[in-house]
C-alpha cells in the first residue's frame, strides 16, 4: 500500500441503526451526530489503524443533506448507499489504497472485502450506551 492515509468508510444507516437511541424519529439528526462523533478518528484512528485517516461517511435517503465537516467527508449516495461503498471500496482497491469499511452488513461487507478492504462492525466508531441497571 501507499503511503497514503487509510480510507474508512462509515455506513452511516448501518452504524446509526446499531443503537437504539430514537434515530428513527430524525434520520437526519442521527446522521450529523454520527458524523460529529466521526471527527476526532480522522487525526487519532482506529482501534488497530493509527491516525491520521480519511474518513468518508456515506449517507443516504432522508440523511442525504448532511455536509461534510472538517475531518469527516459526507457523501450521499443518490441510489443504494451499499452500492456507493462498495465504488468506494474497489477504487481504493485501484489506488493501491488501504481501506476499511465500517459495517455490520454480512453482504456489504463480503462485496468490500472482495475488493481487499478490511470491515470492522459500528462499535469501532460507536460504543454502546452504558446499559440502564447494571
Amino acid at each position: 500500500m501507499t503511503g497514503e492515509r487509510t480510507l474508512v468508510i462509515v455506513d452511516a444507516a448501518n452504524v446509526v441503526g446499531s443503537v437504539p437511541d430514537g434515530w428513527w424519529r430524525d434520520r437526519h439528526g442521527a446522521a450529523e451526530r454520527l458524523r460529529d462523533s466521526l471527527v476526532p478518528y480522522a487525526d487519532d484512528g482506529l482501534p488497530g489503524y493509527a491516525g491520521p485517516v480519511e474518513i468518508v461517511l456515506v449517507v443516504e435517503g432522508a440523511a442525504s443533506g448532511v455536509v461534510s465537516v472538517p475531518g469527516v467527508r459526507v457523501r450521499a449516495a443518490a441510489g443504494s448507499g451499499d452500492d456507493l461503498i462498495a465504488e468506494l471500496a474497489a477504487a481504493a482497491a485501484r489506488g493501491v489504497r488501504s481501506c476499511v469499511v465500517v459495517t455490520a452488513d454480512r453482504g456489504l461487507r463480503q462485496r468490500a472485502e472482495a475488493y481487499g478492504a478490511r470491515c470492522t462492525g459500528p462499535r469501532t466508531v460507536r460504543p454502546l450506551p452504558p446499559s440502564r441497571g447494571a
